[in-house]
């Protein structure tokens, strides 16, 4: 079925029209005036006066006039039974609109079917067109083929003609209807392509960040591993050269004594003074001189460089990520 209808002519509207406007009874235009059924149909009323008065004999006079009961009669359309009063068909109300409708209507289908104006040829003012040149392609009149500039030429029927290019240009509308229709099939559904495209994108955008944001808590995870690992060699370390430092800030603080006290031993003059204290100087300062129960930093003890990550492969992997080539299936 078409989405978009073709323009209706005028005349199909008139003829809608008219089929909307013929008495069920009489088979002709309604007369005037109309009655309105109960059941929402019209009737002529001489057509409604007549199926009453066949319907209920003993109530009607010789002249077809109504007396003083009512009678019943079904509607000619659905067959919907009408109970009249004693006022009969005269009783039932009056379809102004539609009576309005009917004056409208004969004003309007003499307007149209009025003949337009033929045109007359340009060339023999008093001639009118009424043959079609098949040669040329183009109406023309009697004279123009007899004399004029289509005498050599094929002509037809206009009529002939007319009925033709008509019935050409009748399937030229069907076929474009048809491909309208169909553009239109394509319009909506790359329409609703572009909303899948849209909506799909949305959602592969959210899970890819989603898949890196977990690698980002992987990576942040063994980062703070890994700096744990370094913190506790460096503190340990750390807390070891610091104790080491003490002890032998402890063993200088002794020997700068030592010094001292050897230093004024040497300006004492008095000899028995002198020896008294030299003896035990020197044992101390020979114990003060021997540092083999200190230990020594080994060569290369401050270096960390075994916590060096080698992050090449994962370089190299990180760098190849990319979206899963899926194999394109058999159909």
């Amino acid at each position: 079925s078409c989405s978009c209808s073709a323009p209706v002519s005028s005349g199909t509207v008139m003829e809608s029209l008219e089929k909307q406007l013929i008495c069920p009874i009489c088979l002709e235009m309604f007369t005037k005036p109309v009655v309105i059924l109960p059941c929402q149909h019209n009737l002529c009323r001489k057509c409604a006066n007549d199926i009453f008065q066949t319907s209920n004999p003993y109530l009607s006079t010789r002249s077809g006039s109504t007396v003083t009961s009512g009678g019943r009669f079904r509607c000619p359309s659905c067959r919907h039974e009408v109970v009249l009063d004693r006022h009969g068909v005269y009783g039932l109300q009056r379809n102004l609109l539609v009576e309005n409708i009917i004056d409208m209507y004969k004003q309007g289908s003499t307007r149209y079917t009025l003949k337009p104006e033929q045109p007359m040829c340009e060339e023999h003012e008093d001639e009118k067109i009424n043959i079609y040149c098949v040669t040329c392609s183009a109406p023309t009149c009697s004279l123009c083929k007899v004399f004029g500039a289509h005498k050599d030429c094929e002509v037809a029927p206009l009529n002939d003609v007319f009925n033709k290019q008509k019935a050409e240009l009748a399937d030229c509308v069907s076929m474009l209807v048809g491909n309208n229709e169909r553009i239109q099939a394509i319009v909506s559904q790359l329409e609703e392509t572009c909303r899948a495209v849209d909506e799909n994108g949305r959602r592969q955008k959210s899970k890819v960040c989603e898949t890196f944001d977990h690698l980002f808590a992987l990576l942040e995870e063994k980062k703070s591993e890994m700096t744990v690992r370094i913190n506790a060699e460096q503190e340990e370390k750390l807390d070891y050269i610091r104790g080491l430092r003490r002890k032998y800030t402890e063993h200088l603080d002794g020997t700068a004594k030592l010094l001292e006290t050897a230093i004024q031993t040497m300006d004492e003059s008095e000899m028995a003074l002198f020896l008294q204290t030299a003896k035990p100087l020197l044992l101390k300062i020979m114990e003060g001189s021997d540092t083999s129960h200190l230990d020594k930093v080994q060569h290369g003890y401050e270096n960390m460089d075994h916590f060096t990550a080698d992050f090449e492969h994962q370089g190299r992997a990180l760098s190849n990520i990319d979206f899963i080539k899926r194999k394109q299936r058999l159909h």
